[in-house]
């Protein structure tokens, strides 16, 4: 019921933002997709994005499995001429895998629920249009509705994006850092790192293939549990559906390093972004 009330959410508040789509239809679908390689474009991007994980480790004989389904805006607003201020909050619904211990039998079993809900705050310049960069925080809120699919965390720190773009390639990072300074005292505190590298060349008719994966580095866990290390290669294509841009992506990643308890193999993403303008302000 929970999950059926957020989606409904979601869905009222796309099509209040989808009022005002005829800047967007004067652009083609190939200059559509190459401003959504710039993180500071003026248009807004509401990414729903399906993260499928076939998990391996020591911890299981078994691959297990698990799965985040996260709803992502990227919601950049103009501070005066020369700036712009971007916000990208995600809201995750994930099943995670879950230990039962009956007697001396251990029997997974799956829970499905809301996760932390993360928010990135960046700003920088708006006219650079090659090299883009910005700077800001980040936020953890333990929003998740049980033990298996949060932290029971508030945690915030630094982040910072570099992006380099000149056609036909994009190359950039974007990094994020949380320390937990509140919140379940039973919890192990949030110390992570996470890397987003992207590499991506543009094709022609709207077509792009590439990768972004995130590097995450645990610095509670164990030395051997800490990296998660994935690479992979995926194909983006830009199209326009009912007058309305979308974005398709299809990524498959492997961890190269993982942890070794029980961590990350596979990830299997899709993702599926319609595009809207910036609401603007009225006279």
């Amino acid at each position: 019921m929970r999950g059926l009330l957020f989606f409904f959410v979601l869905t009222i508040g796309f099509i209040q933002l989808s009022n005002a789509q005829s800047e967007l239809n004067t652009l083609s679908l190939e200059e559509i997709s190459r401003k959504l390689e710039n993180p500071l474009t003026n248009l807004w991007s509401l990414t729903f994005q399906e993260n499928f994980y076939i998990l391996g480790g020591n911890f299981s004989d078994q691959k297990q499995w698990a799965n985040n389904f996260f709803f992502q805006p990227f919601l950049p607003l103009p501070v005066a001429d020369k700036y712009m201020l971007t916000f990208r909050p995600v809201f995750p619904l994930i099943t995670s895998p879950v230990v039962i211990f009956d007697d001396t039998i251990k029997n997974i079993e799956h829970q499905t629920g809301l996760g932390d809900i993360q928010l990135l705050a960046a700003f920088g310049p708006s006219t650079s249009r090659k090299m883009v960069w910005g700077v800001g925080a980040t936020f953890i809120f333990p929003s998740a509705t049980s033990e298996a699919t949060g932290d029971g965390k508030w945690a915030m720190g630094p982040s910072a994006m570099y992006f380099y773009i000149v056609k036909p390639w994009t190359a950039g990072i974007l990094f994020q850092h949380w320390w937990s300074y509140a919140g379940d005292p039973g919890r192990p505190d949030i110390n992570l790192t996470n890397i987003q590298y992207t590499i991506r060349y543009t094709l022609p008719k709207a077509w792009s293939i590439g990768m972004g994966p995130t590097i995450s580095i645990n610095w509670e866990q164990e030395p051997g549990d800490m990296l998660t290390l994935p690479i992979g290669l995926g194909v983006t294509k830009t199209v326009r559906w009912g007058g309305i841009p979308f974005k398709l992506r299809l990524e498959p990643q492997y961890s190269v390093i993982k942890r070794e308890d029980i961590g990350i193999e596979w990830n299997i993403r899709f993702q599926i972004t319609p595009v809207v303008n910036r609401p603007k302000k009225k006279n």
